[in-house]
């Protein structure tokens, strides 16, 4: 059949006579052309979807190659300032092992309680108590704390506070309390203070 006669064949076909549920009896021609729509469609929706998925795709490889960059960055970075750092934590652990030989071992609290009892007395106040209690231990230190109570002045009282708090060792004061000595006297007052002392939680520190 030649092309004319085939469009002569379409010209005549009225599309409302074919049945949609028997496209076999269809007319060859528009089987023909049915077929190449079909296939236009299906090439056409399955491009479509293939785009979609190469997209996607594109954009998480490209949002990797950010976070790669900013990882490279990052890296060298810290690789230009490696030895920058590495002078840091010389430093660090200078001053690390400094601030530890300020906490007193087991064996210099005696040594604490007489320079706490020397302050005192140098002051000019009377110790009516001064005891060790019971440790408190923390991650990467054990506090030993100590209650004082002395008589004294006020200006007395002052200079042994800030005489405790000059201690080459470190000493932190809390639970400050003052009252009169005497019910009929306001010359002397009696104060009771907690001081904390540290020392170094080494088991601590290696869990």
């Amino acid at each position: 059949m030649s092309l004319s006669e085939s469009l002569d064949s379409l010209r005549k076909i009225d599309l409302s006579d074919l049945d949609f549920n028997n496209v076999g009896s269809w007319p060859a021609a528009i089987k023909f052309i049915a077929g190449i729509i079909l296939l236009v469609v299906v090439l056409a929706l399955g491009y479509h979807f293939h785009l979609k998925d190469l997209q996607a795709q594109l954009e998480r490889e490209q949002a990797q190659e950010a976070s790669l960059k900013q990882q490279f960055a990052t890296k060298a970075f810290q690789a230009a300032n490696l030895e920058a750092y590495r002078a840091q934590m010389e430093e660090m652990e200078v001053s690390f092992g400094a601030l530890l030989k300020q906490l007193p071992s087991d064996t210099e609290v005696p040594g604490l309680l007489e320079d706490i009892t020397r302050t005192g007395l140098g002051s000019g106040l009377e110790f009516e108590e001064i005891k060790l209690l019971p440790e408190v231990t923390q991650q990467f230190y054990i506090e030993l704390p100590i209650q004082i109570k002395v008589v004294g002045a006020y200006h007395d009282l002052a200079t042994f506070v800030s005489g405790v708090a000059s201690l080459p060792r470190i000493v932190t004061l809390h639970d400050f309390e003052l009252l009169p000595a005497e019910a009929d006297s306001t010359s002397k007052l009696r104060m009771s203070i907690l001081a904390k002392t540290y020392r170094y939680n080494d088991k601590g520190v290696q869990q």
